[in-house]
């Protein structure tokens, strides 16, 4: 029998009709365990949510699967017990998170808050403002994320360039960015949150864009000096839009709620209709590959 953990009824609605000698246990670190949790084997635990990591992992000593309903794993990347295959939930997310990225710079573009505000006044006040075509847009990271980003905005006859840690076929190297950034009209985020991405978005990388330039993150939020954007911001010499901030949540009373030439949303790009249903097709092909003894896909190995 292979017993897999999930954190709630809805997810076990999502799996549908599991493959014989599957079942499913219900729990998400709540203090009256299950019958059979002792012997999980697969643990989907919810969504961003890394909380009392060490005696959810204790109350599963059997376990051999953790797969993430996030493409982010950073939360738990040194916590995960030897022996356990940690996954990320890269693919699904890239689609709804990347239209965001569209929605974001669309919106700046077109200067789309100008006239929302304009209508909350009943005032009819025309402002000019520019398209996506010929503009260089900067993908830092070149995962499944950036690329998602990238096809979409060739349809709008944008010219985005990729960049990951290292350079391959048609990306950059991080390496390469001083001589990059210049000429940027875009910067899109899209990398892990690793040491070597932490603050990697500080005073020197925003110095080194042109005016009028556009930030774009949709990352986390660590992966930027809120300072540094802060002051560009403040002097109206970037642009910025942010799915993700630090602190998160953004607290009341915050500078950057008040910063010019900025659009924020709650961490909310990944938040649509279907992401359960996608998220949870992933874990169910998960499952049956590991009760068929196959190998996993999305597994997270090395320094992430």
């Amino acid at each position: 029998m292979t017993v897999v953990c999930v954190p709630d009824a809805e997810a076990v609605q999502l799996l549908g009709d599991l493959p014989e000698g599957v079942e499913t246990v219900v729990w998400n670190g709540e203090p009256e365990r299950p019958a059979r949790l002792g012997e999980a084997v697969f643990w989907v635990p919810q969504v961003e949510d890394a909380s009392d990591l060490e005696n959810k992992l204790a109350a599963m000593p059997d376990l051999k699967v953790m797969q993430m309903l996030s493409a982010g794993v950073e939360d738990v990347i040194g916590q995960v017990p030897d022996g356990v295959q940690l996954c990320d939930a890269r693919g699904v997310h890239g689609g709804p998170v990347s239209e965001l990225v569209l929605a974001m710079i669309l919106a700046s573009f077109r200067q789309i808050p100008h006239f929302v505000r304009a209508q909350e006044r009943g005032a009819w006040e025309d402002a000019q403002g520019d398209d996506l075509i010929d503009k260089r847009v900067l993908i830092v990271g070149a995962g499944d994320l950036g690329e998602q980003t990238a096809k979409r905005l060739v349809g709008f006859d944008a010219k985005p360039v990729l960049v990951a840690h290292s350079a391959r076929e048609g990306v950059h190297a991080t390496s390469e960015l001083p001589g990059l950034l210049p000429d940027a009209d875009v910067v899109v985020l899209t990398v892990p949150l690793t040491p070597g991405t932490e603050g990697m978005v500080d005073a020197a990388f925003l110095a080194a864009l042109p005016d009028g330039a556009l930030v774009v993150n949709v990352a986390r939020g660590k992966v930027v000096d809120t300072d540094a954007l802060l002051a560009e911001l403040t002097s109206e010499r970037l642009r910025a839009a942010l799915d993700v901030v630090e602190p998160e949540p953004l607290p009341d009373g915050h500078p950057l709620w008040d910063a010019p030439n900025l659009l924020i949303t709650p961490h909310a790009a990944g938040h649509v209709k279907r992401s359960g249903e996608r998220a949870y097709a992933l874990v169910r092909a998960q499952i049956e590959r590991f009760a068929r003894g196959e190998q996993l896909e999305n597994v997270v190995t090395g320094a992430y």
